[in-house]
């Protein structure tokens, strides 16, 4: 009877552990979507809607994406501003203007798998910022456009002129949301990985500021580098708890999202963004489809 016992238990143990660590999915088999980062500068969500030196603000306004306007020259504007010649006041000499990333997204009824992969360009010979890292790669998730500019720039809003990064910025400013809060539903999920050897991945969001822990959607998040073409896959549930700061993922729906790659050590604002894409479960209409496998 005892070893009837221990072997159902075994079973129903074996079973558990295969229902918490599903199979990574095949990425032979899931569309891959090229996007570019850039780098921005200084760039903030108070230069790009105050118009007077971006053209494109009245149609922010309205609605309009950014990447309807600037998808196809987002290399070329990194190139302007990483170079000195706009909106980068202290450029960093042999910092690369952009970063060509491949992101690929597929589910299970569990679980919602991201990857990312992108060759890391020829070091700067900059101070080391983070000394920990030499790269970070991130990706914020925002449900029904209440935050600001998710819409239009994934994960541009909590892009502030007074965060502490920025010229003339603040000690204590993070990333953050005007008037944003977890309880409003104004507020983008944020889940990070970082290669350092002692780091662990961040499970957070950017509300009224940025938290770095607190949420509870992220199952794992794990890099490699193979001949300095970085891949890094995040495993998230698809039923987060929204009063942690997650977006829950359900099918019909599509959600905000935006890329961020910290590179050659970089930390705060000197690192390589995208502009903001759509995602969607089983969606070819959205920008980034995560398939079912």
């Amino acid at each position: 009877m005892k070893s009837s016992f221990k072997l159902v238990a075994g079973m129903a143990l074996t079973l558990a552990v295969g229902a918490a660590f599903a199979a990574a999915p095949n990425w032979d088999k899931v569309p891959a979507k090229k996007i570019t980062l850039f780098y921005p500068g200084t760039a903030a969500m108070e230069w790009i809607t105050k118009g007077t030196e971006h053209g494109g603000a009245k149609a922010v306004k309205k609605g309009e994406r950014c990447i309807d306007c600037h998808e196809e020259e987002a290399a070329d504007i990194g190139n302007k501003i990483v170079s000195g010649q706009k909106l980068e006041p202290a450029p960093i000499k042999g910092k690369a203007g952009s970063i060509p990333l491949t992101v690929q997204a597929a589910h299970d009824a569990e679980n919602l798998y991201v990857r990312m992969t992108f060759k890391s360009p020829a070091a700067s010979g900059a101070a080391k910022m983070d000394a920990d890292n030499q790269v970070k790669a991130a990706f914020m998730l925002e449900d029904g456009g209440k935050a600001d500019l998710a819409a239009q720039g994934g994960c541009w809003g909590t892009c502030h002129a007074d965060a502490r990064t920025m010229p003339g910025g603040k000690d204590d400013k993070k990333k953050y949301i005007a008037g944003g809060s977890v309880a409003s539903g104004k507020y983008l999920d944020l889940v990070q990985w970082q290669s350092g050897k002692k780091a662990k991945p961040v499970d957070g969001s950017v509300a009224e500021t940025r938290n770095m822990s607190g949420g509870t959607s992220l199952v794992s998040a794990e890099g490699k580098n193979a001949g300095g073409t970085w891949t890094v896959v995040f495993t998230r549930k698809l039923a987060g708890n929204p009063a942690a700061g997650d977006v829950a993922l359900a099918a019909g729906k599509q959600y905000n999202i935006g890329f961020a790659v910290h590179d050659d050590h970089a930390a705060g604002r000197f690192h390589h963004v995208s502009f903001g894409y759509t995602l969607g479960l089983d969606d070819a209409k959205a920008n980034i489809n995560a398939v079912k496998q």
